[in-house]
C-alpha cells in the first residue's frame, strides 16, 4: 500500500473509531458532525472527501458494526457439523457479541430506523451479503437433509436472529429483569427447535 493510501485508509479508520466513540459519550442526540470533527481533529472537507456526508459516515459506521456481529456469528456456525450445534451457537455469538460490545449493538439498533439506512442500503448490503451467504450455505445441507425446516432465507434469518436482536434491544433499552447471560444460556435451544423438523 502506497504512503497515501495508507493516509486515507488512516483518517477513514480514524473516522469512523472517533464517532463511534462521541457515540459511546455523548449517545445519539450528542452523535454530529461537529463533535466527531472536533474529537478526531480531522477536517469536515476531509469527511465529505471519503464520506460524502455525515449519513455518509453513519452509514459506514453502521456497516463495520454489522460486518462485525456478522463475522461473530458465521465464525461460530461455520465449523459446526451438527446442525443443532450450529444454530445455537450462532443464538450465542449474537448475544455474546452484544455483550462484549455494547456500544456497538447499540449503535446498530439505534440505527434501525435511521434516515441514513435506506439512502446506503445498497453499500450496506452489499457488505452484509456475503456473510449471511455464508451462513446461508453452512444451513443448506442440513435443510436438504430434513434436520433445519425450509423456508426462504428471510425467514429464515428472521427465525435465527430475530430473537435474539429483540432481546438485544429490550436489553439495551434497560428492561427489568432482562438478563443477557440467562438468554443466551437459554434461548439458543428455543430457537433450535423453531428451525428443527426433528425432535
Amino acid at each position: 500500500m502506497s504512503p497515501r493510501h495508507r493516509a486515507t485508509a488512516g483518517t477513514v479508520e480514524r473516522l469512523l473509531d472517533t464517532a463511534l466513540a462521541v457515540y459511546a459519550r455523548d449517545g445519539r442526540e450528542g452523535f454530529t458532525m461537529s463533535a466527531v470533527i472536533k474529537e478526531s481533529g480531522v477536517s469536515s472537507g476531509s469527511l465529505y472527501h471519503h464520506f460524502g456526508s455525515f449519513d455518509g459516515l453513519a452509514a459506514a459506521l453502521y456497516t463495520r458494526c454489522m460486518t462485525d456481529l456478522l463475522e461473530a456469528m458465521v465464525t461460530a456456525i461455520e465449523p459446526c457439523a451438527n446442525a443443532r450445534e450450529g444454530v445455537e451457537a450462532a443464538a450465542r455469538a449474537y448475544l455474546d457479541f452484544a455483550a462484549g460490545n455494547r456500544t456497538k449493538a447499540g449503535f446498530i439498533h439505534a440505527s434501525a430506523y435511521a434516515t441514513f439506512l435506506p439512502a446506503h442500503a445498497s453499500s450496506i448490503g452489499e457488505a452484509k451479503g456475503p456473510l449471511l451467504e455464508r451462513m446461508m450455505a453452512w444451513l443448506r445441507p442440513h435443510i436438504a437433509s430434513g434436520e433445519v425446516v425450509d423456508l426462504s432465507p428471510v425467514l429464515l434469518e428472521m427465525l435465527l436472529i430475530g430473537p435474539v436482536a429483540e432481546t438485544t434491544r429490550r436489553w439495551l433499552a434497560g428492561t427489568p429483569g432482562l438478563d443477557l447471560a440467562e438468554a443466551s444460556a437459554r434461548l439458543p435451544e428455543r430457537i433450535w427447535r423453531s428451525l428443527s423438523l426433528r425432535d
